[in-house]
């Protein structure tokens, strides 16, 4: 079957015939890949940056957003039929029982780093005609998410942040007390009670701002959105730009980097609750941190590229993380309850912006046109390589 490839040691990137899986347990299950989205991750893998083929494998299969169907399944498999759409996770456990958080089924919290990831660390990702794969691993996706289904792996990404955040801002008991007590429900599922305080304001904790509007910071500007935060998103683009204009579309507010500087934006938002870092960008990133509110989060989900020292006021950073009881927390991969969380919000997201989420996906291209989206200049937001 026809698979894109990476050979780290060759440094070549091609299409190669990949032998066809077949199941070989009771709860495997074969996928019949429809699309692969690229991002960024690809693209570094395909500028060499990192990606580890499997062991005695010369190279690696590409592909770790997916959206595949089932055409076959092990004798034990009971949550999954032929014909179910499907999104696979990413990241698998390490074999050590030392480590509580894969023998708990999270290995995004893996805690030896011998993890693998399908797609970029030791095994063969999605960007291929068949995968089999255990249930376990498998997200049900419905019917109607056919069209953006292959959205749902990096919307996990704000939806995992969306559940720490919850989780975090418990420790301040006003926050949100939902009638009969506690809740463990994500972020993404209530938005905070109204509440007046000292400053009129009319909710606690509702300002957002995320920076960055590729695919990434536009799922998560729709995720706090439905979420009921006030959400702008900060970018380069121009205010005039067609990105800017998504993010009205949806109820966000857009603030161009071009004509607004970090302080401008505070002073626009009016008191940066929370955070979404989608950029990269160290630089950025701990300007605006400088601006966080008293008792404000701030996560970060980029990992930037290695380039020259940043200059920062650390003990303004560390003054106001003190002072002002504030949380800034790193978050990678996702478990279930995100992945669940982002086909929920993904439908709701449907429901309310059809043409918001649709326009998200900017090109669909056969395989053959691969080297285009991962080595070439591809615009737009999301490109996708459609295999079935």
């Amino acid at each position: 079957m026809k698979a894109v490839a990476i050979f780290p040691e060759a440094r070549e990137i091609k299409i190669v015939e990949h032998e066809e899986p077949r199941l070989s347990s009771p709860t495997e299950v074969k996928l019949r890949v429809l699309e692969v989205g690229i991002c960024g991750t690809d693209k570094e893998i395909c500028a060499f940056d990192y990606g580890t083929p499997p062991k005695e494998s010369p190279y690696l299969l590409l592909g770790h957003e997916s959206l595949s169907e089932v055409v076959e399944t092990g004798a034990g498999v009971s949550r999954l039929k032929r014909g179910d759409l499907v999104v696979a996770s990413v990241r698998r456990p390490c074999p050590h029982e030392t480590c509580v958080a894969c023998r708990m089924g999270r290995p995004d919290f893996c805690a030896t780093g011998d993890f693998t990831e399908r797609g970029i660390k030791e095994q063969h990702g999605y960007l291929t005609e068949f995968v089999v794969d255990d249930e376990r691993y498998m997200n049900v996706v419905p019917a109607h998410l056919r069209e953006v289904g292959v959205l749902v792996e990096p919307l996990t990404i704000a939806e995992k942040a969306l559940v720490e955040v919850w989780h975090m801002q418990k420790r301040l008991p006003w926050w949100f007390s939902p009638p009969g007590g506690e809740t463990d429900a994500p972020a993404a599922a209530v938005a905070p009670p109204p509440h007046e305080n000292a400053g009129g304001r009319e909710w606690l904790y509702q300002r957002a701002v995320v920076l960055g509007a590729g695919p990434v910071g536009l799922l998560g500007a729709m995720a706090l959105v439905v979420a009921g935060f006030d959400t702008y998103v900060y970018s380069r683009e121009p205010a005039t730009s067609d990105k800017a204009r998504l993010v009205g579309s949806f109820g966000g507010k857009y603030i161009s980097a071009e004509t607004h500087a970090v302080e401008a934006l505070a002073e626009q938002v009016g008191g940066i609750d929370l955070v979404y870092e989608a950029v990269g960008a160290s630089g950025l990133a701990f300007e605006v941190l400088q601006h966080l509110e008293t008792n404000g989060v701030f996560v970060f989900t980029g990992v930037p590229g290695r380039k020259a020292p940043v200059t920062i006021d650390t003990d303004l950073l560390m003054r106001n993380l003190v002072l002002r009881n504030q949380v800034a927390f790193g978050t990678v991969n996702a478990g279930r309850d995100a992945f669940e969380a982002a086909i929920r919000d993904l439908g709701i997201f449907q429901q309310r912006w059809p043409e918001a989420v649709k326009s998200l996906i900017t090109s669909r291209v056969p395989i053959e046109e691969h080297r285009d989206l991962l080595l070439g200049k591809a615009g737009g937001i999301k490109n996708v390589i459609k295999l079935s």
